[in-house]
């Protein structure tokens, strides 16, 4: 059996168009390949669209305790590219709900507007560091992570730390 070769796009529905559509172009750097009152297509890289977003102005607000995604992801290329990401949201008055040292991923989630969530990663392993990871006992010990703070971090960072000191699991959170 082939397996996909890339994960394409998500599509969100939401009863607050308008504002659903500011706050993902903002939040992704994303630009509107095709957009009209019913439906936008956003992308910020060399894909058609990323994310798109249907305007269904009769639905009711999110439940959050039935089943459905979780959150997704968005990767950042560096450490750099993510901390001015928490930066520039924090500026704008968004801050993430969760910032958290996955062993494998650096990362902070956010919500959106209708309070799907989102999560902004960074790799901090190679894929075969991370499979190593994955099957240790660090890992098994706790698949979820440990919840750091960004402001630490970053401060640490800009004074000289390395990536590898920032992104390490076994210091993470102290």
């Amino acid at each position: 059996m082939a397996s996909p070769i890339k994960f394409a796009h998500v599509v969100l529905k939401t009863a607050r168009f308008a504002e659903q559509l500011e706050w993902w172009k903002d939040f992704l750097g994303a630009t509107a390949r095709h957009e009209n009152d019913f439906i936008a297509f956003l992308s910020y890289d060399d894909e058609h669209h990323r994310i798109a977003i249907a305007n269904m102005p009769h639905l009711g607000e999110k439940i959050n305790d039935t089943v459905g995604v979780e959150h997704f992801a968005f990767t950042y290329a560096t450490l750099d590219d993510l901390f001015d990401q928490y930066e520039r949201m924090k500026a704008k008055g968004i801050s993430p709900y969760w910032m958290i040292n996955h062993g494998m991923t650096l990362s902070a989630y956010y919500r959106d507007v209708d309070g799907n969530q989102v999560e902004t990663q960074f790799d901090s392993m190679s894929l075969a560091d991370a499979d190593t990871f994955m099957a240790g006992p660090l890992f098994a010990a706790n698949p979820i992570g440990i919840n750091v703070d960004f402001e630490v971090l970053i401060e640490r960072y800009r004074n000289g730390a390395t990536v590898e000191t920032i992104t390490d699991y076994a210091t993470a959170g102290q």
